[in-house]
């Protein structure tokens, strides 16, 4: 398991040319190995502008070292002010590239799925930037009610996109865990994007799969409308997955927005930059 950053109770942001407009955020992370695994295969990156969770898979040191590479090169990222689409993807790409190289004599391979938002304070209204590659999960939770912005990349996944299963019977499916993308196993990285305008009092969860195989949205939202702070908040989500069986690693990172400029159009979210570029 590979960390990049340490959880901010609060940070203020300067927003370009609009000095006295507030900018204020939050944040946690934290993880846990879970009852049945014997290795944390997970990594994260909290450093601004980059929030991220890798999820690895090839098995104990492969899948490890494959999201530590991938959480490896999303760090290099902390800091800079330039970072948009075409910068994200060239960062999964060569993250991608580096798995492979890793898994050279590895029978099973390696890879690992990635998910993660950008703060992005450049544009008319300041936003995440969020990306998907995977399984892992990106939420929204605004005004009381919790809303999944990411679109998993696995076989169930398209099943209910069939009509063949319901979300509820997806979970617990047999196949639940196999994705259809992912960085690394030789294939080029597709991930797929959203813009989401920040307002004051949105949460962002960002969680690996393990939280969301133990704990039904009802339950994750419950947690995320208690009111704590975010570090304790994602401690109680990852305890949470553990105690109703912890059957993966489980992460999660949560986001909160403090204080933010008035939207300019009142929208939650957009799904009009969703698209496969990589």
């Amino acid at each position: 398991m590979t960390r990049h950053g340490a959880d901010e109770r609060r940070r203020g942001f300067a927003l370009p040319g609009r000095s006295a407009e507030p900018l204020t955020l939050a944040w946690g992370a934290a993880t846990d190995t879970g009852r049945r695994r014997e290795v944390n295969e997970d990594s994260l990156v909290v450093q601004p502008p980059v929030f991220a969770i890798a999820d690895g898979m090839g098995g104990h040191a492969a899948g490890d070292l494959a999201s530590a590479a991938a959480v490896d090169r999303l760090a290099g990222l902390a800091g800079r002010e330039d970072v948009d689409v075409s910068v994200i993807g060239t960062t999964l790409a060569l993250a991608a590239r580096d798995i492979d190289e890793l898994a050279e004599g590895l029978p099973r391979g390696a890879g690992t799925t990635v998910t993660g938002a950008i703060l992005d304070l450049g544009g008319e209204q300041p936003a995440f930037t969020v990306f998907n590659v995977g399984d892992s999960r990106v939420y929204l939770f605004q005004d009381e009610e919790l809303a999944q912005i990411t679109r998993d990349h696995s076989i169930v996944q398209e099943l209910v996109d069939a009509g063949l299963l319901s979300p509820g019977q997806a979970e617990h499916h047999p196949e639940s865990n196999v994705v259809t993308r992912a960085l690394g196993f030789r294939e080029e990285p597709r991930p797929d994007y959203w813009t989401i305008p920040l307002r004051t009092g949105l949460r962002l969860l960002l969680c690996s799969d393990g939280l969301t195989r133990e704990l039904a949205p009802a339950s994750i939202g419950v947690h995320l409308a208690a009111g704590r702070p975010a570090d304790e908040t994602a401690r109680a989500l990852v305890d949470a997955a553990v105690a109703a069986g912890g059957r993966d690693n489980v992460t999660v990172v949560v986001v909160d927005v403090l204080e933010a400029p008035e939207p300019v159009d009142g929208s939650v979210y957009n799904e009009g930059s969703t698209g496969t570029r990589g």
